[in-house]
């Protein structure tokens, strides 16, 4: 768990998943969640992580917002072009720029799929902490939460259909032969964050989508 620490634009130092999970999620208090896989970090997580605070301000609770970055485990793909820790850094650098005074009221977990829906929410517990709140804009997942004993929090996306991660994904691999930064940067903001944007430019993981799902060619 690494929110309240700073990790700053620090260069990706490697694309392979290094981090050993601990199941050290039934040791903590049950809070408020927000759970994705952040591949990438764009508006659509933004804007419920902003509200997710909003909405806990709102109620007076004194209690952190978990943020939970799912499928940590992932071998790099297409669908998964960035590990986990790479994940948390995009996550953090957009809290560090957009929410630096509420930084310890953050906390960045991550958690390894499991294969198995109806067991998934006991198999989370385990790193995300037990039952509280998840605030979600997807009906599925707050179903298995519910079902769990969680209160779901449902928040309505204007935009869903357009901060789809495989749409934004197809964009970035568009994107990602085109040496004129300027006109990447104005694309991709579109539904990516400004400070994601520069992050993953600056520390090269755009230029790696290029590889992948060609075997191993370019995108043209």
């Amino acid at each position: 768990m690494a929110g309240s620490k700073p990790l700053g634009a620090r260069r990706m130092e490697s694309p392979k998943n290094t981090h050993q999970w601990v199941a050290g999620g039934l040791n903590m208090d049950s809070t408020m969640i927000v759970l994705g896989r952040f591949q990438p970090f764009h508006r659509g997580h933004a804007a419920m992580i902003s509200a997710a605070l909003k909405h806990l301000k709102a109620n007076g609770s004194k209690n952190p917002l978990r943020i939970c970055i799912g499928s940590s485990e992932a071998e790099l793909s297409l669908e998964n072009p960035w590990n986990a820790e790479e994940r948390e850094q995009m996550i953090q650098t957009w809290l560090d720029s957009n929410h630096a005074t509420e930084i310890g009221k953050t906390q960045i977990v991550q958690v390894p799929d499991l294969n198995d829906p109806p067991n998934y929410v006991r198999h989370a517990e385990q790193f995300h902490g037990e039952a509280g709140s998840i605030f979600t804009s997807d009906r599925g997942t707050a179903d298995l939460y519910e079902d769990a004993g969680w209160e779901a929090i449902i928040m309505q996306h204007e935009n869903r259909s357009n901060w789809q991660g495989w749409r934004v994904r197809a964009t970035m691999q568009m994107m990602s032969t085109i040496t004129d930064y300027e006109a990447v940067r104005a694309v991709l903001m579109e539904s990516i964050p400004e400070e994601v944007v520069d992050f993953l430019i600056e520390n090269d993981g755009l230029r790696r989508l290029a590889f992948m799902g060609h075997g191993g060619e370019p995108v043209g």
